[in-house]
């Protein structure tokens, strides 16, 4: 059976991980992940099959998605060709073990230049200790340097912020809030708040409290 990338994977070999504030020990990178059955790699449309819905039912409610409605939707997402969803695969297992998505957003602002969201930061907590969380994040900040981003942002927890620190991230003073309005609530009134959920690299969900990708200064503004 033929399987479909969601973008390039040999984008990926592109990355600069020296690049990167973050301190690896041992030094990994997504072409040489530490382990020689681990792989990083964009998302197939086989992955279903590996488990990849199971691994962000760690992070948040999935729903019972089936396969058409997998496939429509990353065939919808390879089309618009903004979405990165990258992730580690054990291949020992033929499962999905780690994810990041690294989402676009066109602007006019700074000559319609293009930011990025990093979303839906998942490790399986049975891989902790190989760095893996700290690895999926730099690969999809290093991706949205090199697909020209201007900023990269993400919102976490406040016991999250020295990680992301670590990895480059810095708060905005007086821009570090994060509000939602949700509307998959069970009741009809709409809820302004100042959280919202997501997943933090070591696979809990966690609270936003907003941080922005401000290590390649060329690109923050």
């Amino acid at each position: 059976m033929q399987e479909t990338y969601l973008y390039d994977p040999n984008v990926l070999l592109k990355l600069d991980f020296h690049r990167s504030p973050a301190k690896f020990q041992p030094f990994i990178s997504a072409a040489s992940p530490g382990e020689s059955w681990l792989q990083v790699r964009p998302l197939k449309d086989t992955d279903y099959d590996r488990g990849f819905l199971q691994l962000l039912s760690q992070l948040t409610n999935v729903g019972s998605v089936t396969r058409t409605q997998f496939l429509t939707r990353f065939s919808q997402m390879k089309a618009s060709g903004d979405y990165y969803v990258t992730v580690i695969e054990d291949t020992r297992k033929g499962e999905i073990i780690g994810a990041a998505s690294l989402i676009i957003e066109r602007k006019f602002i700074h000559n319609c230049a293009v930011r990025g969201r990093l979303e839906d930061v998942v490790v399986n907590d049975t891989y902790r200790g190989k760095q893996l969380g700290k690895l999926i994040v730099v690969t999809v900040s290093l991706l949205a340097e090199h697909l020209g981003c201007y900023k990269m942002s993400l919102d976490c927890k406040d016991k999250l912020i020295k990680f992301y620190e670590t990895l480059g991230y810095v708060l905005i003073p007086g821009n570090s809030n994060s509000m939602t309005i949700r509307y998959d609530e069970d009741t009809p009134t709409l809820k302004r708040n100042s959280t919202s959920a997501v997943t933090g690299a070591a696979g809990d969900a966690y609270q936003t409290n907003s941080q922005f990708y401000n290590f390649f200064s060329p690109f923050c503004y």
